[in-house]
């Protein structure tokens, strides 16, 4: 499979918009393995859960260390390392990485808030920090897609506070008036399909109320002149070996052959 590299057009996007969209980024091989051993390792009873403030909770599973399983190759994958490198300008290491469990009916939201927003307080002077966020499941207005604020991430990072047990934006009254003059986009992706965004990008999900699962699994990282001046409870630079594309097949199937023997 070629390895995906964005164009100048699609770079110049991001900067713009503060998000790109990348249809079937893993491919669909990639995507049902991703799929199958998420759910053998991880569900919703087990995950870790924040209420969201609306009488909900969202369920994640976060991982600062990196291993040699599928998460891992697709955190280290050229695609994703080298458009994350283009993006911010800089050589990028692995902040962390996690995944949303959204499960039919009871899925939780996540409030409107910057990812800058409560990564300010680990230690990082600057917002050269973005994510990559891959569907696992279909995503849909129905069963709570991810929502953004086209070009929020320029007007620099807004108060949080707590909501619910989430950090979300606390100034309601500049949220209100950003929306109202700011586009905000509906991000339906497909599985497989993915989004880069902009740590200071203003985003939030809604809960969960369809019959469809909604799970995804998003890869963080940092900047390396961005490395935090403090310790913190993600980690400090250190260099990202970057993996072949063909490693996420690799590490995917010789999991599901362990499982089998």
């Amino acid at each position: 499979m070629p390895v995906f590299q964005p164009s100048e057009a699609q770079r110049s996007a991001f900067h713009q918009d503060g998000f790109l969209i990348v249809p079937g980024l893993l491919d669909p091989e990639e995507v049902r393995l991703l799929s199958q051993i998420a759910r053998a390792d991880h569900h919703a009873s087990t995950a870790a859960s924040r209420a969201d403030g609306e009488g909900g909770a969202i369920r994640l599973h976060v991982e600062n260390e990196l291993h040699d399983d599928i998460y891992a190759a697709i955190v280290r994958s050229r695609r994703i390392v080298g458009t994350m490198q283009q993006l911010l300008g800089d050589e990028v290491y692995h902040w962390h990485h996690k995944l949303i469990l959204k499960e039919p009916r009871i899925g939780g939201a996540w409030a409107w808030h910057q990812d800058y927003g409560y990564w300010y307080y680990n230690g990082c002077l600057a917002p050269q920090m973005a994510s990559c966020l891959i569907a696992v499941d279909r995503a849909t207005r129905e069963n709570g897609c991810l929502q953004v604020i086209r070009g929020s991430h320029h007007l620099g990072r807004l108060e949080h506070g707590k909501v619910g047990e989430q950090t979300g934006i606390f100034d309601t009254d500049r949220l209100q008036a950003i929306l109202a003059r700011q586009e905000l986009v509906y991000c339906d992706l497909e599985p497989g399909s993915a989004i880069f965004f902009h740590s200071n990008l203003i985003h939030r999900s809604d809960q969960n109320r369809s019959a469809d699962p909604r799970w995804a699994f998003i890869c963080c990282y940092n900047a390396r002149s961005n490395d935090p001046y403090q310790v913190s409870r993600h980690p400090s630079y250190s260099p990202l070996e970057i993996w072949d594309d063909s490693r996420v097949r690799e590490m995917g199937n010789r999991r599901l052959a362990q499982q089998e023997g």
